[in-house]
């Protein structure tokens, strides 16, 4: 018997009695894309993973593969498409692999799911996932499914932002590939993180619209929307806890844990 909470490294008899005590899966959505010249093509997969896994430890879950794309990053809150390695769907294919997962695992007895977003740009094809899944579902007779979509970062308590941004959060856009995801790639994944190459600019600085085609220039060289100096493992110490404690404690008020 495993004890691990990774579906991949389950049996299928150990997945069958998984859904058999209704145990909550959670589905990470992450993205293949540029985190600057510091962090990794897949710091927004390593992310919701981990918080995925964390969390499934204390209430007895079960962490389906993560999704390793996501849709098209945009200039103002991801850098956008230009950068050498980001690698993204469209749109509707996203929304379709969502849709597939959720709906395969309805099939085989999971009826509480916990879908955790890692990619800003992901929210709208995820929604639309689960409503199709949903519709799926109940065309084949599934009316008993439940499904938590969250943002791991909404979890961050507002004094833990004061703690990190004395003169102000900037918001989660411009804090790609910044402080905070910074700090909590050098907790949970430091060997991926070259620190020397940290950028030490400031802020990107963006209109209130987009312009197509995006002009040369809008977004910084490096990729990197916000301050990304400062960072530390104990800094994404603080914020891991918030997001762990904060999605365990939504899963067990929306599910009866």
């Amino acid at each position: 018997m495993s004890n691990s909470v990774l579906m991949q490294e389950i049996t299928w008899p150990e997945f069958e009695t998984k859904t058999k005590a209704r145990a909550p899966f959670f589905l990470p959505v992450g993205a293949t894309e540029q985190h600057g010249p510091h962090l990794p093509l897949g710091t927004d997969v390593f992310l919701p993973t981990h918080m995925a896994k964390e969390v499934a430890k204390r209430i007895g879950g079960v962490v389906a593969p993560t999704i390793p794309y996501g849709y098209k990053s945009q200039p103002r809150s991801g850098g956008g498409q230009a950068f050498p390695g980001t690698t993204s769907l469209a749109a509707n294919t996203l929304t379709l692999v969502v849709c597939d997962v959720l709906h395969d695992l309805a099939l085989h007895g999971v009826r509480r799911f916990v879908v955790v977003n890692g990619h800003v740009e992901n929210a709208w094809p995820i929604i639309e996932g689960i409503d199709l899944a949903l519709r799926e579902m109940r065309r084949d007779g599934i009316a008993d499914a439940e499904i938590l979509r969250l943002e791991y970062w909404d979890f961050i308590k507002p004094e833990t932002l004061d703690r990190l941004f004395p003169e102000g959060y900037p918001g989660i856009d411009l804090e790609h590939a910044a402080l905070i995801e910074t700090s909590l790639m050098l907790l949970i994944r430091p060997d991926l993180v070259d620190v020397p190459k940290t950028p030490t600019h400031g802020h990107a600085e963006f209109s209130a619209y987009d312009r197509y085609p995006v002009r040369p220039g809008l977004v910084p060289a490096t990729g990197v929307l916000a301050r990304a100096t400062g960072a530390s493992a104990e800094k994404g110490e603080w914020l891991a806890t918030d997001h762990i404690e904060g999605i365990t404690a939504a899963i067990r008020k929306e599910f009866d844990l």
